[in-house]
């Protein structure tokens, strides 16, 4: 019978909202923007990978060539200690090399890692201050969001009656700003993702 009175009472007093945090991340530009910008730097980082993976197959063509002239009958011993004097100097330098490449990819990737972090964590609060601002100026008492997932992953929000959405308000708060060439629309790389 407490429940009852519980429930009756909610329902006369409290004024509860929902919202979709994904939704909201998704179709924000500045989320579109921040996700061209990481893909722009992941282009570089690419670029210049294959820049240093191109000498490293130069280095391994000498090396070949080297390879041929030692096993070559027709070459002279001291020829071939001159050759293979080379062909070590030119392997470690290969190994130096693809060494330096292979931690500075993951310097930089993991640099680029989290700025994404950070960016995302800048607009996600962006986005949580604006549904708080919302919700006091229309005086809810609870707004819940209805994509959050639990440890198990099934929905927090199972259901709700008469709540409202203000999901699309949210929304168009949120893009008033977007240049006009943008139209909203789900992020095109799922590099940048809202928690869950």
């Amino acid at each position: 019978m407490a429940c009852l009175t519980l429930n009756a009472q909610a329902d006369d007093t409290l004024k509860i909202a929902t919202i979709d945090m994904q939704q909201l991340f998704k179709e924000y530009h500045r989320t579109n923007d921040a996700q061209k910008q990481i893909n722009v730097e992941r282009a570089r980082i690419q670029k210049e990978n294959n820049e240093r993976l191109a000498r490293i197959r130069e280095l391994d063509t000498e090396l070949q060539n080297m390879r041929k002239q030692l096993d070559d009958p027709s070459i002279s011993d001291s020829k071939k200690q001159t050759v293979y004097r080379d062909w070590q100097m030119k392997q470690n330098e290969g190994i130096a090399l693809d060494r330096e490449r292979r931690e500075f990819l993951q310097r930089r990737n993991q640099a680029l890692n989290e700025k994404m972090v950070q960016r995302m964590k800048g607009i996600l609060e962006e986005i949580r201050k604006l549904g708080e601002e919302q919700a006091k100026a229309e005086d809810y008492d609870y707004v819940f969001d209805k994509s959050g997932l639990s440890t198990s992953q099934v929905p927090f929000l199972l259901y709700t009656k008469d709540a409202t959405d203000i999901t699309p308000d949210l929304l168009k708060v949120l893009n008033k700003d977007a240049p006009a060439e943008e139209v909203t629309g789900s992020s095109e790389d799922p590099e940048l993702s809202a928690p869950e």
